[in-house]
């Protein structure tokens, strides 16, 4: 609209510097001043078309010029074979219907530019508009085929959700004893470990429409849209209710108001809050939502009579894991045992065993397997956790670094028992980050394999590569966090020099193991460097050997 205005502004000067410069053009008083004597030669000549009387000037216009002579100084004698046209004001008149001519034109042309402006401002809106339709499809059900049977691993949270399901299916079980469904059911856990297909398990096992939307489809460009877009969905699953309603990421439109204005987004989170308020306990309606940042949810949403049960999906435990995998082998030829993939798959959740079958499953086709092998699982299991990493063009000295850095590290792991299964010569990470509660020891332990590579290196070539700088990051990270919040230090409360003593302490515990394992580490490096991975299983019969 402001480069519009703009426009018709520019437009309008424009018309009017041209219908200026053209007056001034016709009005212009041009002809050349002469003499007398030189319009007497011109006389003689006769080379003058006509002659034209004003006031002041006797203009006499030939082929090629027009020229003028004041009236004072000529005799009218001299124009008597000239037929003189008297030039009187009336053709001011002329001049200025011309300019009214001038200005209605500039005013039709101006008036076609606005027209043909608004048209294609209107179509704009259309096209927006039909764009905007085209997106916002209505809201319908879905219905479930998934069971609780297809998901592993789930038995906690299976427990806490058959309450609600068995409250669907015989409601007026629970109203007799005057009970009333929650009205909300909030699934937190972090992403893949499956909280879409267990809203889409309770639905099925319950057998109520089911209506799915994502936070970010409340999200719209269109002040007030994700307001309506809340009042639509909700107003849907009471016409078809019992029902359940899943917002998956509700974090999109549900987090805290900061003060920050966003008038859209508050106004679809307000939208929320009234419509998850207006339920009755007739309603037969429930929202589950999802979500893997609930601390940054509004706490008008978390608190009571909204989201009244919280369950909380974690990451699959061993028996989780090989319960989960056992319904995704099923589906491939294998003769494999899933507890033994499970214990190499410490980290992983739902969606990332599902892709390591797959990958495992890709792998075997592209080498014309007849079936999926344990190797299979352990040449993909790195690309699916971190992903696929292609060995840096190294020197023989660099490659020598590079065997000496990882020996020590995949000796040290093995030594400690830390999780892991395979280690590749192009791994930068060699075990999975955990959350889980560890013992002081156990942090020291992993400490000391970030460390390893580093001391192997300097205790082999008197220096180490600047690739150890993501190891040393996070040795420093445990190491500061075992100090400041798990209060492993001498003192609860850590001063600034007790991690640098720490870390010199462990340096020098690792630098004693590697030592007394040099042939161990002799052994591996061969291995390594000929084959570039090594298995744990291999890395342990070697310990075992000098032990």
């Amino acid at each position: 609209m402001a480069a519009y205005k703009s426009n018709r502004v520019v437009l309008f000067i424009s018309a009017t510097l041209v219908v200026i410069l053209v007056l001034f053009a016709v009005l212009r008083d041009n002809a050349n001043f002469i003499t007398l004597g030189e319009a007497k030669n011109i006389l003689q000549n006769n080379s003058v078309i006509s002659v034209i009387s004003s006031e002041e000037y006797i203009y006499l216009k030939t082929d090629k010029e027009v020229y003028k002579i004041a009236s004072s100084q000529v005799d009218p004698q001299m124009f008597l074979n000239y037929k003189v046209e008297v030039k009187s004001g009336s053709s001011i008149v002329v001049y200025l219907l011309y300019m009214v001519l001038l200005l209605g034109i500039g005013s039709i042309v101006f008036r076609w530019y606005q027209k043909q402006n608004n048209i294609f401002n209107n179509e704009t809106k259309i096209t927006n508009k039909s764009n905007y339709l085209q997106d916002y499809s209505p809201i319908e059900s879905i219905k479930s085929d998934v069971t609780f049977s297809d998901i592993g691993g789930i038995s906690d949270v299976k427990i806490e959700l058959e309450e609600i399901i068995d409250f669907m299916k015989k409601p007026k079980r629970y109203k007799s004893f005057g009970a009333r469904m929650p009205r909300g059911v909030l699934l937190v856990g972090p992403p893949g470990v499956g909280k879409t297909m267990i809203a889409k398990a309770v639905a099925h096992e319950a057998g109520v429409p089911f209506y799915y939307q994502s936070g970010a489809s409340f999200v719209q460009i269109y002040v007030g849209m994700g307001a309506k877009r809340v009042h639509e969905l909700f107003q849907a699953a009471k016409n078809n209710s019992p029902s359940i309603i899943f917002i998956d990421e509700i974090d999109a439109v549900g987090k805290t108001r900061d003060g920050n204005r966003n008038d859209e987004r508050e106004a679809t989170l307000n939208q929320l809050l009234t419509e998850m308020d207006g339920f009755e306990g007739s309603s037969g309606v429930i929202v589950i939502a999802a979500t893997n940042k609930i601390d940054v949810l509004d706490s008008a949403l978390l608190r009571a009579g909204r989201f009244d049960r919280r369950v909380f999906v974690e990451l699959p435990t061993k028996r989780e894991r090989e319960s989960i995998l056992v319904k995704y082998l099923d589906k491939i030829p294998h003769d494999l045992d899933a507890g033994a993939i499970a214990n190499m798959t410490v980290g992983f959740n739902g969606a990332s065993l599902a892709t390591l079958v797959n990958e495992a499953s890709l792998l075997a086709i592209r080498q014309h397997d007849f079936q999926v092998t344990i190797e299979h699982f352990h040449q993909v299991k790195d690309k699916v956790m971190f992903g696929k990493k292609k060995l840096q063009i190294l020197s023989e000295k660099q490659k020598m670094y590079r065997v000496t850095y990882q020996a020590a590290k995949v000796v040290c792991a093995t030594y400690f028992d830390l999780p892991f299964e395979k280690l590749l010569l192009s791994n930068e990470k060699l075990t999975p980050s955990t959350d889980e509660p560890l013992i002081k020891h156990e942090i020291e332990s992993r400490v000391k394999m970030f460390l390893a590579g580093m001391v192997a290196c300097n205790i082999k070539y008197k220096e180490h590569a600047s690739s150890a700088k993501f190891d040393l990051e996070e040795a420093k990270e445990l190491v500061d966090k075992m100090l400041k919040e798990y209060g492993m230090g001498s003192f609860l409360i850590s001063n600034n020099n007790e991690q640098d003593t720490v870390m010199k302490k462990l340096y020098e515990e690792t630098k004693e193991l590697l030592i007394s394992l040099e042939k161990t580490m002799n052994n591996v490096e061969s291995i390594l460097y000929e084959r570039e991975s090594i298995t744990k299983e291999n890395v342990k019969k070697l310990i075992n050997e000098v032990l």
